[in-house]
This record gives structure tokens, C-alpha cells and sequence, in this order.
């Protein structure tokens, strides 16, 4: 037995009421090839460009090397200047990558470059939506975002292979407690299922992203991104309508985050050490 990924669905274009019953509700995702098509960023946000607008700008740094349990979530491993990290991944492959950078906020100007798709749903979120970008060979490592958002990920200028999981299969991928990220132990695109039976039986979702196109991913899905080339995207977030859905966001951004902060900044690698053995003991009573 081994994971079963099916392809997303593709379509150039989708009516609202098509998307809503055949993707929102049902909670599936989607890539739109064409959503971006009236966006001028699809041809405007070259590298260069975007060189010169926040080029300046210094940027933390995230590498592949597993999370230091003495250090805060989300901790860099480095900074650079933001030019100096898109000469560095337009030459050569790295795996470092740019996590939820704020490139509008310095350049407002960019705002006028994207449209948010309002015409398939309401409840988008950010003023200034969060961009990411990666060196060819660079991993996101499996989790799914805190705050539940639906998330409108598009991509730009080269290729992003991405794997995709319902959230009931949280348990299987070894999902660490008190956090929304799994163990990063294994590499779900090749999965040893030896050392992580957990994993046999899982299904889910698989595409590579190209330029242009833009991935519907549901609120709570888990998402394993791979940059196959030096590339960025732009997340939009919206809120699901659900107030159930809205309660466990904050729960999670307040509660939960705080307890985890705490319990790590008070008993550290004793604490991270326990919660990947809980991790570990959950999937695999129900492999």
C-alpha cells in the first residue's frame, strides 16, 4: 500500500456558481490557468522589476534544515538583500527561500497589478498579501496555514511541484501537536515507508504550477511545495464563512500558539523530543 495522489482539476476559467458547488463547498481544490490573465503583474513583475522596486530591502532567509526547538517558529536561518537573493536563485539552484514576504507594503504601487477573485467569493483578507519565493530544489515542508484561510496561490516565472492533503488525514502525516506543521523527518514525494508506515494509504492531490496559474487550496489543507525552478507566488487569503472555522483560527493563532511558545521556551528540545514521539506514536497505531 502506498499514497495515492490524483491530479487537481484544471480549468482556464470558472463561473462563480461552479466554483462554489463543485470546489468551496465541497472543499476541493483547483488550479485556474487563466485567473490572471487581466492581471498586469503576469507580465510586469519580471525579477528585475521587482529588483527595483524593494531591491534594497533586507529579507530573512529560510534553508531546509529541520526547526531548532530553542528557537521561535518561523525563525530565519539568514538575511540578504532581497536583490542579492534573486541574482542568487536566477543562477543557481539553493534551498533557501523568502517566507511570507511583505513586498507591497514598500511598494504600494503593486497593489494595482493583481486582482483578488471576488467574483468567485467574498472575505479576502490582506491588505498586502504575502509573497514567497524559492531557489530551484528549495521544500516547503508539509503543514497547513494557522489562521485556516482559503488561499488563492499563484505562481510566477517558473515551475512549483505541490502535494496536497484533505486535513482528516492530519494523524497520518504525522502532524506534531499543538502545531499546524508535520514531522519533517520524511519527504512525502518519496516517502520511506519503513521508517513512517503512517504514511501508507494516505490520499491526496498532486500538480506542478506554472506561471500564471493559480491553485485554489481549502481551508486547513495541508500543502508540501517543491520549487522546481528559482520562482515566487503570491498568496490571497479569504475567510471560509463558517464561524466554527473562524473559532479554531483563533484558537490557533492565540491559545495554542502561546501554549506551544511557552512550553518551548521553557523545557525546549525535551519538549520538541516528546511531541514528535506523540507525533510518531499516533500515526502509526493507525497505520
Amino acid at each position: 500500500m502506498s499514497i495515492r495522489l490524483n491530479p487537481i482539476d484544471r480549468i482556464d476559467f470558472i463561473t462563480k456558481e461552479d466554483f462554489l458547488k463543485n470546489y468551496l463547498i465541497p472543499r476541493k481544490p483547483l488550479v485556474v490557468k487563466n485567473m490572471t490573465s487581466t492581471w498586469p503583474a503576469l507580465e510586469k513583475w519580471t525579477f528585475e522589476y521587482l529588483k527595483e522596486v524593494v531591491g534594497d530591502k533586507i529579507v530573512p532567509l529560510y534553508d531546509s534544515a529541520k526547526a531548532d526547538p530553542s528557537k521561535p517558529i518561523n525563525a530565519a536561518s539568514a538575511e540578504m538583500k532581497f536583490g542579492d537573493y534573486i541574482d542568487l536563485i536566477c543562477k543557481q539552484p539553493t534551498d533557501l527561500r523568502i517566507f511570507l514576504f511583505d513586498p507591497i507594503k514598500f511598494a504600494p504601487k503593486l497593489l494595482d497589478d493583481y486582482r483578488s477573485p471576488k467574483d468567485l467569493m467574498g472575505g479576502f483578507l490582506d491588505a498586502y498579501p504575502n509573497m514567497f519565493f524559492g531557489g530551484a530544489g528549495s521544500v516547503t515542508f508539509m503543514h497547513y496555514d494557522i489562521d485556516l484561510a482559503h488561499i488563492f496561490h499563484t505562481h510566477f516565472h517558473g515551475r512549483k511541484h505541490i502535494i496536497l492533503f484533505d486535513n482528516k488525514w492530519s494523524r497520518k502525516l504525522y502532524k506534531i501537536p499543538f502545531a499546524t506543521y508535520a514531522l519533517e523527518d520524511y519527504d512525502i514525494s518519496n516517502p520511506d515507508f519503513d521508517k513512517f508506515p503512517g504514511l501508507k494509504g494516505l490520499e491526496g492531490y498532486e500538480t506542478i504550477l506554472e506561471h500564471g496559474e493559480t491553485l485554489f487550496m481549502p481551508t486547513g489543507m495541508w500543502h508540501w511545495m517543491k520549487y522546481l525552478d528559482g520562482s515566487f507566488s503570491i498568496s490571497l487569503r479569504a475567510w471560509d464563512k463558517s464561524w466554527a472555522i473562524k473559532a479554531k483560527s483563533l484558537y490557533n493563532l492565540t491559545i495554542q500558539r502561546k501554549f506551544d511558545d511557552v512550553m518551548k521556551k521553557t523545557f525546549s528540545k525535551k519538549y520538541m523530543d516528546w511531541k514528535e514521539r506523540l507525533a510518531i506514536k499516533r500515526a502509526e497505531k493507525i497505520a
